[in-house]
Formats: C-alpha cells, structure tokens, sequence
C-alpha cells in the first residue's frame, strides 16, 4: 500500500523560513514525478513545485523563494520554504505520479498525501 506522509507544516512568523518533509512508503519513486500543491480556505488546490530526474519546476507566485528536492535514499520529498509570506497560509499536500515527466496539473499526480497545515502570520 504506497502511502505519503507529510510532516513539518506549522505557524509561523511572516519572514520566516520552514521546511515541509514527504516521506513515501510502499514504492519507490526515484524515477517518478513528484509534487507540492497548496490549497488555502475557500480556494481551488493550487499547484507549488514539482520535480523529475530532468529539473524542477516551480509556481510564479513561490520562485525564488521555495526550493523542492528530494532524497531517493530516504524516498523523502522536501520543500524549502523561504521568506514566508501571509498569503502562503494553506495546508501542504505532496502528490506523486506514476509518469517520470512532471505536470503541474494535479490530475497527472495519482498519489496524495494527507496534508499538513502551514499558518503564517502577519
């Protein structure tokens, strides 16, 4: 049973930095396509990063700030979320694909984790 499991969401102060963590069990995902997406309260999901063997690719509204990685050894996603900001408020989910070729669209993701709460205060 493949399960993603995200850990490192939590409050904090507009500026400042975290790091969300997506631990993957049941298969590996080395030579897949994984992703972040956002969903904030009364807004549609929103896509943030993704990552294949080939790069990564990244939302405008998060460039410069947030960097997604992963590490095959551990089969753990991550994103780095720098200089926080109010309207990034939104619970986290990480998705992974069956394909090696990211998309930001989150019907090409057939894996979901549950989702972790990330507040930033203003």
């Amino acid at each position: 049973q493949v399960q993603l499991v995200e850990s490192g969401g939590r409050l904090v102060q507009a500026g400042g930095s975290l790091r969300l963590s997506c631990a993957a069990s049941g298969r590996t995902f080395s030579n897949n396509a994984m992703g972040w997406f956002r969903q904030a309260p009364g807004k549609e999901r929103e896509f943030v990063a993704a990552i294949s063997r080939t790069g990564a690719i990244y939302a405008d509204s998060v460039k410069g700030r947030f960097t997604i990685s992963r590490d095959n050894s551990k089969n753990t996603l991550y994103l780095q979320m720098n200089t926080l900001k109010p309207e990034d408020t939104a619970v986290y989910y990480c998705a992974a694909s069956f394909h090696p070729f990211y998309t930001i669209v989150a019907s090409g993701y057939q894996y979901w984790g549950q989702g972790t709460q990330v507040t930033v205060s203003s």
